[in-house]
């Protein structure tokens, strides 16, 4: 093998980004970060966006999935100074009648709330809990036969089902049928999509393992430890290199891009099969989100006490209402009452805001591209189950779709998913090849979250990346297991 000024390079740091570079690196090669922003994270950063001393997580927040992340759970993070706060209330569904659904660690807690429902919600979500250790690793990855067939098929069954039709063959109370729909909303597609309780049954057991989690600091802290536990194993970062030709990049053996189809196109199209581009440019975007921060001279007032006690609010009411919202916006228009996910971190980490006063985190689904202005329907939908709310606003930040992508090209359309993650593209995303990850060009690979197993804060889609990177290139084969630290 020639010399090369670096073993590999990796462009983007966002979570993916981080976990590829983390895993070269720690393969014993000489790796590249690089940042086309100036701070280190994409998706990972926190910001004064309203007022001095108000800092807000700019895109994710809460972080289930990085704190079960099977690679994440490897490395010492916390040495290098990263800390998880779990508040009482993983998540808190409101209803207009002046109660709220909550997912509590205590499996017990939670299905009370239920009555005759408690049973089915305990089948349902139970086992997909207490089989994670051996199911994580197989569903946050690339298709493939899996070491426990009859956990995968445990799962894959209730998984594949669309979820508004796994609520109705299997729930019958307004709360838990509620709960459940906030929960599969976070796929950002249609409830009755196949393969929507997938990504519902995965966080309401996420909530029952540890928690919902937000860090200390914001969520720049996650990236601020992925970095510097990159750099003590020897690993170089360089920020403000915004990459949009291969000439621009350093010579190496490697080359692994944490962005979407659009952007690989953009730098390498000129190196791939005819056919393999041609994949690429069928890859489908999905619905965008609209964000609103708030820096607030108090607390949110909800009137359910469940939800002052919640790191995570799903505001929409009931399972008919969110899927009919969630809907409509699929079908490109902007519904009066749109689904809202809510964070407001700063009742459990005194280091977002200044003593006394709040701020709070939201956004809305919206129509792929969608320039829409949604604040005053997100504020109505807060007010709803908080009335007083609005007194409340100091000052706000707002970001349509266009924004969003301006802020992090990978976010096409204001898709913070990396693509539609639906049955056509769980598996097969970017392209339908043996691996996902593996170019048409002899050492150029893709790593972000349009390859499996897609968005959240985990790492995977980078540490499987890496890992094929390593067999082909290097000839490095890792352990087919993660061993936590």
């Amino acid at each position: 093998m020639t010399k090369r000024d670096f073993d590999a390079v990796v462009v983007g740091s966002g979570p993916n980004g981080l976990a590829a570079a983390i895993t070269m690196q720690q393969a014993g090669l000489s790796v590249l970060l690089l940042e086309g922003k100036d701070t280190i994270g994409g998706g990972l950063r926190t910001a004064e966006l309203t007022l001095p001393g108000f800092r807000h997580d700019i895109c994710s927040a809460i972080h289930p999935m990085a704190a079960e992340s099977p690679f994440f759970k490897t490395l010492p993070l916390q040495a290098h100074g990263l800390e998880y706060l779990y508040p009482p209330v993983a998540a808190a569904h409101p209803l207009d009648n002046g109660t709220a659904a909550a997912l509590t660690q205590s499996m017990a807690d939670t299905v009370a709330q239920f009555s005759t429902d408690a049973k089915a919600y305990e089948n349902l979500v139970g086992p997909v809990a207490k089989d994670w250790p051996e199911l994580g690793p197989a569903i946050l990855g690339p298709l493939r036969f899996p070491e426990n067939p009859f956990v995968m098929a445990r799962f894959g069954l209730k998984g594949l089902l669309p979820a508004k039709l796994l609520a109705n063959l299997f729930l019958k109370t307004t709360e838990a049928r509620a709960l459940w729909a906030g929960m599969a909303a976070h796929a950002q597609l249609p409830l009755a999509n196949v393969a929507t309780s997938a990504i519902g049954l995965v966080l309401l057991a996420m909530g029952h393992r540890q928690g919902w989690p937000l860090p200390r600091g914001g969520s720049q802290s996650i990236a601020s430890a992925l970095t510097s536990y990159f750099v003590s194993l020897g690993g170089q970062v360089q920020t403000n290199f915004y990459v949009k030709s291969l000439a621009q990049l350093p010579s190496s053996h490697a080359v692994l891009f944490d962005i979407t189809p659009r952007q690989l196109l953009g730098i390498a199209g000129h190196k791939f099969s005819a056919l393999y581009k041609w994949q690429l440019e069928r890859y489908r975007y999905g619905m965008g989100v609209f964000k609103v921060d708030w820096a607030l001279a108090g607390p949110i007032p909800f009137t359910a006490p469940e939800c002052r006690q919640a790191g995570t609010i799903h505001l929409g009411n009931t399972l008919e209402e969110i899927t009919h919202a969630e809907q409509l916006t699929w079908d490109g228009t902007h519904p009066e009452k749109p689904f809202v996910l809510l964070a407001q971190q700063s009742l459990f980490d005194a280091t977002r805001a200044p003593a006394g006063q709040h701020t709070a985190w939201a956004y809305c689904h919206v129509p792929h591209g969608s320039t829409k202005d949604m604040t005053a329907a997100i504020e109505q939908q807060v007010e709803r189950y908080a009335p007083g709310f609005r007194e409340r606003i100091l000052a706000r930040s707002v970001m349509n779709t266009v924004q969003m992508e301006e802020y992090n090209a990978n976010y096409i359309g204001g898709d913070i998913n990396g693509g539609v993650l639906d049955i056509g593209q769980l598996f097969t995303r970017p392209v339908l090849r043996l691996s996902p990850y593996q170019t048409s060009a002899k050492g150029l690979y893709i790593c972000s979250s349009s390859t499996p197993p897609g968005g959240g804060v985990h790492g995977m889609c980078g540490y499987h990346a890496a890992r094929k990177a390593l067999r082909d290139v290097f000839d490095v084969r890792l352990p087919a297991t993660l061993s936590p630290a």
